[in-house]
C-alpha cells in the first residue's frame, strides 16, 4: 500500500511502486481529468504538480511522489487557478479539450512561479504542452489575461 497526498487528502493506492502517477491517479482513485497522451513525458497532456511545480504523471512512478503533495485538475484551488479558469473560459480556449488539463496545469505552475511572464516565459513554460487543434494563440492570451487578473 502507497500513501499519498493528493488534492489535499490523504490517499492509499494498492499499487506497484513503480506504477506511473497517471495510472494511479486514473485507474487506482477514478481521477479522469489528468490525460493519457503518449506515455513519454513528450506531450504535457499528463501535467500535474507535484509540490507545486507540473511534472509529467505518465513517466513518474508513484513511489517518486513520496510525501510531496501532488494536486490534479480536480484539486485546483489558488489565485493563479482560478485566474487561469477564468481566462480559459472568457476566452474559449477550448477546442477539442483533451490537452486543456495539462495546459492549464503547466500555465498555472507558471503564473505561481512567474505572476508577470514574457511572451518568452509563457513559450518556455508551455512547450512540450502540445494541442493538436492548435490553439497556442488562444492559449498564450489567456495566460497573458491571467497574468493581468493577478495584478
Amino acid at each position: 500500500m502507497i500513501e499519498i497526498t493528493l488534492n489535499g487528502k490523504t490517499q492509499s493506492l494498492d499499487v506497484a511502486p513503480d506504477t506511473p502517477l497517471l495510472w494511479a491517479l486514473r485507474d487506482g482513485l477514478g481521477l479522469t481529468g489528468t490525460k493519457f497522451g503518449c506515455g513519454i513525458a513528450q506531450c504535457g497532456a499528463c501535467t500535474v504538480h507535484l509540490d507545486g511545480q507540473p511534472i509529467r504523471s505518465c513517466v513518474t512512478p508513484v513511489s517518486a511522489v513520496g510525501a510531496k503533495p501532488v494536486t490534479t485538475i480536480e484539486g485546483l484551488d489558488s489565485a493563479p487557478a482560478r485566474a487561469v479558469q477564468a481566462a480559459w473560459e472568457s476566452l474559449d480556449v477550448v477546442q477539442c479539450g483533451y490537452c486543456q488539463s495539462g495546459q492549464i496545469m503547466a500555465a498555472i505552475g507558471l503564473l505561481s512561479r512567474n505572476p508577470h511572464p514574457t511572451d518568452k516565459d509563457i513559450d518556455e513554460a508551455m512547450r512540450g504542452n502540445i494541442c493538436r487543434c492548435n490553439t497556442y494563440a488562444r492559449i498564450r492570451a489567456a495566460i497573458q489575461q491571467a497574468a493581468r487578473a493577478l495584478v
